[in-house]
């Protein structure tokens, strides 16, 4: 088996409460118009790289339990791999979406990927957050992720970023591991470290620093429904878009637009587009699909 690209964090069953007219305080009790159950986690970076055509894998611990049962059922469905173990819980997010914001509360039972599993597949290419990184097979393109605990972890022993295509952080992230005061700064020192630091920016678009440029792309405007797994989506469509060989802006316009196409309703991937959807949009956008796709990029490949 080999496969374009893997995701080797944990996945999660998110439980979405939608509707909400916003967040409870303490001791408050609001009620939501609908709950929701999606694939969360890496589970989401997947399913994009998979819709975009890319063959993709999640490898992770998922649960022998009816959360599993559902994770598993939802990957099957989007002709993702499941490569990883069965272990005895899976991990949980409640995702509260309110006024373009959401809070979260998450489950971790705390098992995670082995570099042996991560092997078996011998994937092209490995998303994986930077403590895990010595995890990801020799020989594979690795995009390296970071949350808020890994950004700070990397302030006190920096990691390894030399081998990495690129890194991809949010803004919140790219300052706490550089200690710059603003995204610009924090992009062009992250990329005397990696080859390429990409950093997300919310309603700002994104920026990518590389040694010799600074790329920025502004975000498409759309009515935020719920920003859950947009980072996620992001990641997919840069990685997708780097791997049939698009130069390094139009990686930025393309996973800007997915992952603002992304938002407009409840759960990560209610309205992740299709590579179909993707291309109209994008057309929308002034964007072309990168030459020789069909010749990059096979349906269920892998």
């Amino acid at each position: 088996m080999s496969i374009d690209v893997a995701c080797g964090e944990l996945a999660f069953v998110d439980l979405t409460f939608a509707g909400l007219d916003g967040h409870p305080g303490p001791g408050e009790e609001r009620r939501s118009q609908d709950l929701l159950r999606s694939a969360g986690g890496s589970a989401i970076i997947a399913v994009g790289a998979r819709r975009l055509g890319l063959s993709a894998a999640v490898v992770s611990p998922i649960g022998a339990d009816p959360d599993g049962e559902f994770l598993r059922a939802q990957l099957a469905a989007e002709g993702v791999v499941w490569a990883g173990r069965r272990v005895a819980r899976t991990a949980v997010t409640a995702v509260l979406p309110a006024d373009g914001e959401r809070a979260m509360a998450t489950f971790d039972p705390g098992e995670q990927v082995t570099a042996a599993e991560l092997a078996a597949i011998d994937p092209r290419a490995v998303v994986i957050s930077l403590p895990r990184l010595v995890l990801a097979p020799s020989g594979a393109t690795v995009y390296a992720t970071a949350g808020d605990a890994e950004a700070r972890a990397d302030v006190a022993t920096p990691f390894d970023l030399a081998s990495v295509r690129a890194l991809i952080v949010n803004e919140r992230e790219a300052l706490l591991m550089t200690g710059a005061s603003e995204a610009e700064a924090a992009g062009r020192e992250l990329a005397r470290r990696a080859p390429c630091a990409v950093v997300t920016l919310g309603p700002r678009g994104a920026l990518a620093a590389t040694e010799d440029d600074l790329v920025h792309v502004p975000a498409i405007a759309v009515e935020a429904v719920d920003t859950t797994g947009a980072g996620d989506l992001f990641t997919a469509a840069y990685v997708w878009a780097d791997r049939v060989g698009a130069p390094l802006e139009e990686r930025l316009r393309w996973a800007t637009l997915y992952a603002a196409l992304s938002v407009r309703a409840p759960t990560a991937l209610a309205s992740a587009p299709s590579r179909a959807m993707l291309a109209e949009a994008g057309a929308a956008h002034g964007l072309q699909m990168p030459g020789g796709i069909e010749l990059s990029m096979k349906e269920g490949s892998g």
